[in-house]
């Protein structure tokens, strides 16, 4: 993949935020963001990418020191590790660390529920409801509301990998500027974003899309990381009211807007699915009907992967069309460059998942089996972003561990990171 760092100025979805000092405070200028995307299990490269990140930091001198992002963003499990390194703000290696042990020792059933019991009781009757149709449903007791039991998911949360009561102290004392987690409400049908920071700032409101400024918890988590019909939509306090919501990554038109609402002015994307795919020199064979498993992968592609890319492409066409006008004229505009470093994978990860599908449970297979995944199908679009397996997860850490130090001398130069003298410690 090509080299991606650019000063983009802001795209149209964002360059109403730029028009005003208000979309960051003064003291957060020049300060540095991470976006970390959606993709469920896919988000396992995020965490080989910090790993890598961590490297190089330590290869030039700094070790042990706070986290280099005081403004960290997130959507699905995207925002899950983002939370984590912002609970550990005052440390990144130590943070790294305890991701990377998580994530390579990572099990389905710290997610959601994989017992033949539990999937009967949620996959398989959600199923057959949706097979037999709905109306049998007032004659039901149980009208299960996905297809898998993530409670799980809350358990592991909990702990030293997420002490969301620290976030405050770590505020205060400057760690950390702010943390941001983005949700979409199935209530409201608004997509929004919760911030937590020190600074009491006017929440930002768009088209379908607004911030709120709260504290922060493992509700809010727990909501954003809510794939569509997998897992359950969690409720949560709205202007008075509750509504709930599903995952963030569902109506996200902008992604890039969040850390520069807070007033990031360098931004380190850390997407989930390649931007550019090669094309095949052979034609493709014929294509036979798809099963629900394609149909589904592919649309939760188009959720989880499409609207990052686009919304950097967006960034790009506009910053060179800004290139080409006069400096005078781009100071009228009122536009802030946005310094971008984007990291995709390398490979396409949907083929590595097809080849770890045998490794999920036997009735999370079954399961699947029934929506047409299917071990060796070399379809593994939907599996891709269930394979919470270690033996999966390691291969993307790796993956993206690889793709990072591939791009040492890029990440250096963005952070503006040098080494030391020879011979110093």
């Amino acid at each position: 993949m090509a080299a991606e760092q650019f000063s983009p100025t802001l795209p149209p979805s964002l360059a109403d935020s730029a028009r005003r000092d208000a979309a960051g405070p003064a003291s957060s200028v020049g300060q540095i963001g991470l976006l970390l995307s959606g993709g469920g299990a896919r988000a396992a490269y995020q965490v080989g990418v910090l790993e890598a990140v961590a490297e190089i930091r330590r290869d030039h001198g700094l070790r042990n020191g706070p986290n280099p992002f005081p403004i960290l963003t997130g959507t699905s499990a995207g925002a899950i590790n983002a939370a984590a390194l912002a609970c550990h703000s005052d440390n990144f290696d130590y943070a790294v660390r305890q991701m990377v042990q998580v994530w390579r020792n990572m099990h389905t059933d710290q997610i959601y529920r994989a017992d033949s019991l539990s999937v009967l009781r949620s996959g398989a009757h959600w199923l057959t409801l949706l097979s037999l149709g709905w109306a049998v449903a007032r004659w039901s007791r149980l009208r299960p509301r996905s297809l898998l039991d993530n409670r799980p998911l809350k358990a592991l949360l909990h702990g030293e990998l997420m002490p969301l009561e620290r976030l405050p102290a770590l505020i205060d004392s400057g760690h950390l500027h702010a943390l941001a987690v983005t949700a979409s409400s199935y209530s409201s049908s608004q997509h929004i974003t919760f911030f937590q920071t020190r600074e009491c700032l006017s929440p930002w409101v768009r088209d379908q899309r607004k911030a709120l400024q709260t504290r922060l918890t493992l509700k809010h988590l727990l909501a954003s990381s809510a794939l569509p019909f997998i897992f359950p939509a969690m409720a949560l306090p709205m202007d008075g009211h509750i509504e709930y919501f599903g995952d963030g990554s569902m109506r996200q038109t902008a992604p890039l807007a969040p850390p520069i609402h807070l007033g990031a002015r360098k931004l380190l994307v850390v997407g989930a699915g390649r931007r550019y795919e090669a094309p095949d020199p052979k034609p493709p064979p014929s294509a036979s009907y798809p099963t629900l498993a394609q149909v589904a992968g592919h649309a939760l592609s188009s959720i989880f992967l499409d609207t990052l890319a686009v919304d950097i492409e967006r960034a790009e066409r506009i910053n060179h069309t800004l290139s080409l006008i006069s400096p005078a004229e781009r100071i009228r505009s009122h536009l802030r460059p946005i310094e971008l470093l984007a990291i995709t994978p390398s490979e396409p990860i949907d083929q590595i998942a097809a080849g770890h599908i045998d490794c999920l449970p036997l009735p999370i297979r079954t399961l699947l089996g029934t929506l047409g995944v299917r071990s060796g199908s070399g379809d593994g679009a939907l599996a891709s972003y269930l394979l919470f397996e270690k033996s999966y997860t390691r291969e993307l850490m790796a993956l993206g561990r690889r793709d990072a130090l591939g791009r040492s001398e890029e990440i250096a130069s963005f952070f503006g990171w040098t080494k030391p003298p020879a011979g110093t410690a």
